[in-house]
């Protein structure tokens, strides 16, 4: 498909009509975004999609605080964790750099960082050495579902002792994951006890999914939601959807409402995973207020915990 044809079928898409508005909340609270992407392709080589294909096309470009800025205008997202970007391996000290920066010059609402890491690397403890007690940086993350990656890399004897540091550090590892192998994963979190763990977009539960294939993957997230050091982030898995905004709130609700019922109200947060949501929506307000609307029969008191409180007080927020 060329970008000519993309383009033209974007245009011609028909209009999201099966989104309800949420109802406002009321007392209005303030939102935190847990995972929030940012990159400038003029600084940072991302390896991972390829600007020639429909994917591409969305996410080919920069995205910085002022596009964020401009996506979550009227939503009161009002602080953010920046969630790394599969830098490639030799700029993940350039961007730890970069966003503790950000974060230190108080002008956007990026508080905090999940930065990246290798836990298998040889210089690997020396390198998250430096974030022990950091003021900004809270965690790392290895996104563990791309080619070549399997279960044998992640078990290994290396990786698991990399993950275990983490947790003498005080950081959190977060589990960006294959549906199929959140029973492996679980395996890892059993062997890191110490280690606090966030399960990001729902562990990926694909809107695609077969009747049997969304049944195994309900089964091991309650599984993998027993153990507790494991979060569970509402997020990023409306990218899964066939294309951008063909879904409705019926498609979400099965694994939105899952994923509350097994973690339960204390440990599940809300991410927007901008701009990789576009995938699935035409902005981020269509996600944002997919989910508000999806749990607005819910408490408030769990409405705030799942927008704002529990984010705050699992990354020790000063807000």
């Amino acid at each position: 498909m060329t970008r000519r044809d993309f383009l033209a079928a974007a245009a011609t898409a028909p209009a999201i009509t099966h989104l309800p508005e949420a109802k406002s909340m009321s007392p209005p609270f303030p939102i935190v975004d847990t995972h929030q992407h940012l990159w400038d392709l003029s600084q940072f080589k991302l390896a991972w999609f390829d600007p020639k294909t429909p994917d591409g096309m969305i996410l080919g470009h920069s995205f910085t605080p002022k596009e964020y800025a401009v996506a979550t205008r009227g939503l009161n997202v009002t602080h953010a964790v920046y969630m790394e970007v599969d830098v490639v391996p030799e700029q993940q000290q350039k961007e730890a750099d970069y966003i503790v920066e950000l974060c230190s010059s108080g002008k956007t609402p990026t508080c905090a960082a999940v930065v990246s890491g290798r836990p298998n690397s040889d210089g690997f403890a020396i390198y998250v050495k430096q974030f022990k007690g950091h003021k900004y940086v809270k965690g790392i993350r290895q996104v563990l579902h791309v080619k070549g990656i399997t279960p044998d890399y992640y078990l290994d004897p290396k990786f698991v002792k990399g993950i275990k540091y983490l947790g003498e550090l005080g950081l959190s590892f977060d589990l960006c994951v294959r549906p199929a192998e959140l029973p492996e994963h679980a395996k890892l979190v059993d062997q890191c006890p110490g280690t606090r763990f966030i399960l990001d977009h729902c562990g990926n539960g694909d809107l695609k999914h077969t009747p049997a294939q969304r049944e195994q993957w309900k089964k091991d997230m309650a599984a993998i939601a027993k153990r507790k050091n494991v979060v569970g982030k509402v997020s990023g898995f409306i990218a899964s959807a066939p294309g951008r905004g063909k879904w409705t709130l019926d498609d979400l609700a099965p694994v939105v409402n899952h994923t509350l019922e097994v973690f339960g109200p204390d440990r599940v947060m809300f991410g927007g995973d901008w701009p990789v949501c576009l995938l699935g929506v035409e902005k981020y307000a269509d996600w944002a207020n997919a989910l508000k609307t999806l749990v607005n029969d819910r408490p408030e008191e769990q409405q705030k915990k799942l927008f704002h409180d529990n984010a705050v007080k699992f990354y020790g927020l000063p807000i």
